[in-house]
């Protein structure tokens, strides 16, 4: 542990997998979700959600996936862990690839998901906006966040 795997680029054929590990992930941390609505969504997710990202993930050593994220235009549209490797720093790995690669400093977290939120607070995020509603117009509250600059970069003059 502590070291760090390398960021590979998923496949399409990796769609099962990540789908897979995306609604393991679900199950473990969005307790609030309902069982349909998760099945709802996992079709959305294989079907449409992950063709609509650019996908990075992290492997073990048996080339199994662990983790995932999807960047659209500046934004960490998902970031999930494999429940099993949760702990490991996948999670700030990913997360500091697509700020550091892809320029993504903004994403939404669900306001029912304290363990996501600690984790992007930890991480530099600050939230920035709330909309009473997730993507799918359910009231599933979202807190918007945005990584906050780092005071170093901020040089004028």
């Amino acid at each position: 542990m502590g070291q760090h795997s390398v960021i590979h680029t998923p496949k399409q054929s990796d769609y099962e997998e990540l789908t897979r590990l995306w609604e393991a992930s679900v199950r473990a941390t969005h307790d609030f979700l309902p069982d349909s609505y998760i099945e709802q969504l996992r079709e959305l997710v294989r079907t449409r959600y992950l063709d609509a990202v650019m996908l990075i993930c992290t492997k073990d050593h048996r080339q199994c996936i662990t983790g995932f994220a999807g960047i659209a235009a500046g934004k960490i549209e998902m970031l999930f862990i494999d429940p099993d490797h949760r702990g490991e720093g996948l999670g700030k790995q990913l997360l500091h690839y697509a700020i550091e690669h892809f320029s993504a400093d903004q994403l939404d977290v669900n306001e029912q998901n304290p363990q996501a939120l600690g984790f992007y607070f930890k991480q530099g995020f600050e939230v920035v906006g709330r909309s009473e509603h997730d993507g799918m117009g359910q009231p599933y509250p979202l807190l918007h966040m945005r990584a906050k600059q780092p005071q170093r970069l901020v040089r004028r003059g």
